[in-house]
């Protein structure tokens, strides 16, 4: 049934502005541009999928038939585009070269780079003024690359930014350690999932390395880290969790529905067994010192406060949203996780143990302002296991709500592989539960 959207038609002038270029903002494009929409895609790095450049060295566990989209698939499909075998896996740079690169090429004006969305609001009117507010344009306030501000209309606007520029502190508590700052402006606290094998070799061969995190990421880093010290033998490998054990990390194994990422468990369990990673858990950190020798670590124990030596230290404690942007909005937001508050509780980690995400759409993802909507990894705020597809099927919904096709929008579906694991090893609430969140997170089963 399709039925008029108030917001859409008092704005349809406007385009609908995606803030995004990474997979669910240019799927956002695809959806709204098929819908009969004007999608406009604002990027604030020169080129898209910035973020995805950051980890383009990594190999994700799902197969390419998971990381498509619908909409995506059908534009590209009118073009010379060559789809890519569907069972295989791709590394980050895959997704770039074979998929976002020619889908960005097939949106081609719709898409703007070089340019920073710094504000979101409602034209002629703060989050206050409640008068008239669902007619009124969204307003996204910019910047460009040479520092010039221009304010744009917007019938709708997507915040698919995702949370890659703001990662969790290592800290307790949900705050930096002391002395955090200091040494991640030296260089002795790395960004998450380094390359290791490649351009970042040198920076990790023969030294004392510690990997900081429970989940994929931490583990990916942890595999290409031992992969390393075969060929540099005195390279040390420590990895600091605050769960008591690693069961969570090891997942399911043989019977994960994804080869790849149960075959992931098992080595790391195997390097952790044999003694080429030392595992520290049950283990909160609370201060990093600067040392003649590197860095020294103090961390709080079951044993109590021990000190750990090391020269550089690898985060993999996920993420969280920027929300700065978005003060002049009126957002619903679940007060744990930072995810609207409808979605907070589907995946909240610490309730969250097993089995696939529900399916959720724009009703779900829908705030008190109307036109407006988070979507992608920003969307789940702190919570970990995003899933790309997850992300395709929001937008879908979206974009069909705001084309006035409720039945499409409410059509929501999700068919998810299983981790083969359901059961949750959290720490007690004193420990801040170190779970990741990359852009490319296919883990279905947060514990």
């Amino acid at each position: 049934m399709t039925t008029p959207n108030p917001t859409a038609a008092a704005s349809a002038d406007f385009p609908v502005i995606i803030v995004g270029a990474g997979p669910i903002g240019l799927a956002a494009a695809a959806h709204v541009l098929e819908r009969g929409l004007t999608p406009l895609v604002i990027e604030a790095s020169d080129q898209i999928a910035a973020s995805i450049r950051a980890w383009g060295h990594t190999r994700l566990f799902s197969p390419w038939h998971y990381n498509i989209d619908d909409a995506a698939r059908r534009l590209l499909e009118t073009t010379s585009w060559l789809a890519p075998d569907p069972d295989t896996l791709p590394t980050g740079h895959d997704l770039i070269n074979d998929y976002l690169t020619p889908l960005a090429e097939a949106l081609g004006e719709h898409i703007r780079t070089g340019t920073q969305v710094v504000a979101i609001s409602r034209e002629g009117m703060d989050k206050t003024r409640s008068a008239h507010r669902a007619e009124t344009p969204l307003l996204v306030r910019i910047t460009t690359a040479d520092g010039t501000e221009e304010d744009l209309d917007a019938q709708a606007v997507l915040d698919a930014s995702g949370t890659w520029h703001q990662p969790n502190p290592l800290g307790r508590s949900g705050l930096p350690a002391p002395g955090e700052a200091a040494a991640s402006d030296r260089g002795q606290i790395t960004t998450p999932l380094p390359d290791v094998l490649g351009t970042d070799r040198n920076r990790f061969a023969n030294r004392r390395v510690l990997v900081v995190g429970s989940g994929h990421s931490a583990a990916n880093t942890l595999l290409d880290l031992a992969e390393l010290a075969t060929e540099a033998p005195a390279t040390q490998l420590h990895w600091a969790i605050r769960a008591a054990n690693p069961s969570r990390v090891y997942g399911g194994e043989a019977q994960d529905e994804l080869a790849a990422r149960g075959a992931l468990g098992t080595r790391l369990r195997h390097l952790v067994e044999a003694g080429r990673i030392t595992l520290h858990a049950s283990t909160v950190i609370t201060g990093f010192t600067p040392t003649e020798t590197g860095l020294a670590v103090t961390t709080h124990t079951p044993a109590g406060i021990q000190e750990l030596s090391v020269d550089i230290v690898v985060p993999a404690t996920g993420f969280r949203p920027e929300l700065a942007m978005l003060q002049e909005l009126r957002l619903d937001l679940d007060a744990a996780v930072e995810a609207p508050r409808q979605l907070g509780p589907l995946i909240d980690a610490e309730f969250h143990s097993c089995g696939s995400v529900a399916p959720h759409g724009e009703r779900v993802l829908a705030h008190p302002e109307p036109g407006f909507y988070i979507v992608g990894s920003k969307s789940y705020g702190r919570a970990p296991t995003f899933l790309l597809a997850t992300g395709y099927e929001q937008v879908h919904s979206i974009a069909a709500a705001l084309a006035g096709d409720r039945q499409a929008a409410d059509d929501v579906h999700l068919n998810l592989p299983e981790t083969g694991v359901c059961t949750t090893d959290l720490p007690g609430p004193s420990a801040l539960t170190l779970l990741p969140v990359t852009a490319t997170a296919t883990d279905c089963c947060a514990s």
